[in-house]
């Protein structure tokens, strides 16, 4: 927990969930069997290990509870394995990547596919420790997770750099969120993965497209092209120059640098009406998947 005035950060995590796997399913203490279907069906759970054979086994048995109870009422998951946040007994830098792949192997070790997450969410620790992962489990699918918001080639780089050596999902939370324009910068990710461009030409589109739109970027192309040191945690660190490799002559056009001194496009506030609330327990799965395309395509 990080609150006000508190110290929580600064020990070690410890397992604690505040709602319940029937309440999340049908919004209430105990479900019905046919209610299990009314709200969500997947979440999202998360472990620290701290290098503390009490606090670590602890953690691996609530997860172990929580995966149980998951299985037995058809709620899949996803599982985020953190960095430590405050160890208790040393870990050399360079050897950080092999616990945590040491831990998760630890925590799925027998667990058959019914009981499995279905993706794992994590730090990349770097091509070694990704590529290790992934070759002792071909079948565990390896995620990602951004850290701070960085720089956009921060962003590109890394996403290319884990699907390279193993890794199939990236859960981008902040370095979207904060990008200056998020659509565009999905699609680069997407282009990125696709093979279709690489991570310093997409830095460079993606400014081009900026400067098509009419849009300020917060850094300059140059500025922009420098590859961070990130401790993927709300801390950042020093920074390197990272030379971008040359453009393709047939994109050089759609991905012209842009200038810092563009001028923001200025955009009409909107206001949405509240759509009304369906009631999903009298829906048939069709009607409830005919009314998610519909509201997806509506956005």
């Amino acid at each position: 927990y990080v609150m006000r005035g508190s110290i929580y950060t600064s020990e070690p995590s410890r397992p604690f969930r505040s709602t319940t796997i029937d309440q999340i399913q049908c919004g209430k203490i105990d479900c019905h069997l046919t209610e299990r279907v009314v709200g969500a069906n997947l979440g999202l759970y998360s472990v620290t290990f701290n290098n503390d054979l009490q606090l670590d086994r602890h953690t691996l048995e609530q997860y172990r509870e929580f995966r149980m109870e998951a299985e037995r009422k058809g709620f899949r998951h996803f599982l985020e394995v953190f960095d430590p946040n405050a160890l208790v007994n040393p870990i050399p830098p360079e050897k950080l990547g092999g616990f945590i792949n040491d831990m998760i192997v630890r925590s799925l070790a027998g667990v058959p596919e019914s009981g499995r997450p279905l993706f794992l969410k994590m730090v990349y620790h770097g091509p070694k420790w990704t590529e290790e992962l992934a070759g002792y489990d071909p079948q565990l699918v390896i995620g990602i997770l951004g850290g701070s918001a960085g720089t956009t080639y921060d962003a590109f780089k890394m996403i290319a750099e884990a699907q390279k050596y193993g890794a199939r999902v990236a859960l981008y939370g902040r370095k979207i969120n904060n990008a200056e324009n998020q659509l565009a910068f999905v699609e680069m990710l997407r282009r990125i993965v696709d093979g279709q461009i690489s991570p310093e030409e997409a830095v460079r589109a993606y400014h081009g497209v900026l400067q098509g739109l009419g849009i300020k970027p917060y850094r300059s192309l140059e500025d922009d092209m420098k590859l961070t040191s990130q401790a993927m945690s709300y801390a950042g660190g020093g920074q390197v120059q990272v030379p971008a490799s040359p453009m393709t002559s047939a994109r050089k056009l759609a991905a012209a640098p842009a200038t810092t001194s563009a001028k923001p496009v200025a955009r009409p506030a909107q206001s949405y009406a509240p759509a009304p609330t369906p009631d999903f327990a009298k829906m048939t799965a069709k009607e409830r998947a005919a009314y998610h395309r519909a509201r997806i395509a509506g956005i």
